[in-house]
């Protein structure tokens, strides 16, 4: 895998990004359908999805990107409008089956439409220009799962100081994910806060906490136009999506370091190379592409050979970061080879 030697090859077809597009559909069609069907998503995500990592393989010569991201561009605003039918569908059978397991499970289906269509999508649209109309399509879909500080935290400090001490989302050597989790999202939170008091913008006048009242009157409002089944399945479904996205800062720099006054490579991400997550996640899986020129498009990354190497994709890396020991038995002697 480089980035040099694929000038003569063709471009791959943006086609294969479409396969992206099943789980959010998949679990419209399951909420609306209800009973047994809401496990839809939940089962073809996490259970599916580590088995097409595997069968699918690996993109062993990487192609070159095409001249036009015009279909990627698009696919992203598809992502983002099959996010917001997700959780209407999710509304619609929390508001017939109210405290019931099937708006419960439902909503933990919806959960992996948005972190994928939803807070994937906002990360990319949250690098264009602040003020476009992509970027706040991208704050909507933050709104959607109530974590509208992780642009300010991600673009500022996280790609700033990546793999060191300083990252809040960064997972140190030896850290499991559930410490991860728990000391992540209220460290990227305040981490989010300060960067704006430092520009001045303090108490009310801080657009993140701006944000969370913007967050607390949409819950307010959920709560009042539906009913407190509805909230807690919208609650529920932000939770699950905030703790996937979280898993995936946990795999891309675990172990990983550097010092603050060391120069950012690609040895600083993992990466991984399988098919089915690189065309169901939109290249997030090249997050070393990503860290070393933030602006470039998804589309157009590419891998680097001296990359460290998952051992899956980020679909079958799940069920290893979920148990501790076994994510550290696997991982720790890639993490001494890397260094």
């Amino acid at each position: 895998m480089s980035r040099q030697g694929n000038e003569t090859l063709k471009p791959e077809s943006w086609a294969w990004h479409l396969m992206g597009l099943i789980n959010p559909i998949l679990v419209i069609l399951c909420n609306l359908e209800g009973d047994w069907w809401v496990f839809g998503g939940l089962v073809f995500v996490l259970g599916v999805g580590p088995v097409l990592d595997l069968a699918l393989g690996k993109t062993r010569t990487p192609r070159p990107p095409r001249a036009s991201g015009l279909p990627f561009e698009i696919l992203l605003y598809v992502h983002a409008t099959l996010q917001f039918i997700a959780l209407a569908a999710l509304f619609y059978r929390a508001g017939i089956d109210g405290n019931a397991w099937t708006s419960w499970i439902a909503a933990l289906s919806t959960g992996l439409t948005s972190g994928v269509s939803g807070i994937i999508v906002a990360h990319e649209l949250g690098h264009k220009r602040p003020g476009s109309s992509g970027w706040w399509i991208g704050r909507l879909n933050l709104l959607s799962v109530l974590y509208l500080h992780f642009t300010t935290e991600h673009n500022y400090t996280h790609h700033k100081l990546v793999a060191t001490s300083e990252d809040p989302a960064t997972a140190f050597f030896g850290e499991s994910l559930w410490a991860f989790i728990l000391r992540t999202i209220p460290g990227q939170y305040l981490d989010a806060i300060s960067i704006h008091e430092r520009k001045g913008k303090k108490a009310l006048k801080n657009p993140v906490i701006q944000g969370s009242i913007i967050q607390v009157t949409l819950l307010v409002m959920i709560y009042i136009f539906f009913d407190s089944a509805v909230l807690g399945a919208f609650l529920l479904q932000a939770g699950f999506a905030i703790f996937l996205l979280e898993y995936i800062n946990y795999i891309r720099h675990y172990g990983l370091k550097r010092e603050l006054d060391e120069r950012q490579t690609e040895s600083h991400s993992w990466q991984a190379e399988e098919r089915w997550s690189r065309w169901t996640l939109l290249e997030l899986t090249r997050h070393p592409a990503h860290h070393l020129k933030a602006s470039e498009p998804f589309w157009k990354l590419q891998p680097f050979e001296s990359a460290p190497q998952l051992p899956t994709g980020y679909y079958g890396c799940f069920w290893l970061g979920v148990i501790p020991p076994l994510w550290k038995k696997i991982m720790h002697p890639r993490i001494l080879k890397a260094l």
